[in-house]
């Protein structure tokens, strides 16, 4: 599997985000410099698509065919293709509190350790809908690791299209989220124009 190797600070300082966006709250002293150069266009469509892809932790051709499928459905494409990156399993344990990071809410399914509707789901991509009830497996609740999670997650504002119990490590969702929900510093309607040329 591919796996981006930059270290998470520089990749923030290239693309000009917040690390707080990932779950970090750690702060770079530096600063980015670059000549006086103005960003063409086409510049400023590939920082936001690649701002994106860094944020959900996506892969270029997964991203394709997020859009792809974003275009399909009824409505605009653009805030179609963020509520489907926000719908993915890892991201949805990221926003509830029961992970720090998306990575390690991506680790959290890929350990076997989630159930959707009451089946085991080892998929970070999956896709919850309005009704699913995800839970940590009642082996693995008793475990350090969470305690440690809900310590580190506990001030944390959970989205309200979601429902969750912090002591019985469940979620609830309760209906998509609308793109006003949505609080990524991401500008969709650009990636629309860099794949629709």
């Amino acid at each position: 599997m591919a796996v981006n190797r930059v270290p998470v600070l520089k990749r923030c300082r290239s693309l000009g985000l917040d690390p707080i966006y990932l779950g970090i709250d750690k702060k770079s002293t530096r600063e980015l410099r670059r000549a006086n150069r103005k960003m063409s266009e086409y510049g400023l469509q590939l920082r936001e698509k690649q701002k994106a892809k860094f944020i959900y932790g996506v892969l270029e051709k997964p991203f394709r065919n997020y859009y792809k499928r974003a275009e399909k459905m009824t409505g605009m494409t653009g805030p179609n293709l963020m509520i489907l990156l926000e719908c993915r399993l890892d991201n949805v344990l990221f926003r509830a509190g029961l992970a720090r990071t998306r990575k390690e809410a991506r680790q959290i399914v890929d350990h076997k350790h989630v159930l959707v509707n009451g089946k085991q789901v080892n998929i970070p991509s999956y896709l919850v809908k309005a009704g699913d009830t995800i839970e940590i497996k009642e082996k693995c609740k008793g475990s350090q690791r969470y305690k440690d999670i809900l310590d580190a997650t506990s001030g944390r504002l959970v989205p309200e299209w979601l429902d969750t119990e912090a002591e019985a490590l469940k979620i609830s969702v309760k209906e998509a989220p609308a793109r006003e929900a949505i609080d990524v510093p991401v500008d969709e309607m650009l990636i629309v124009e860099l794949y629709s040329k």
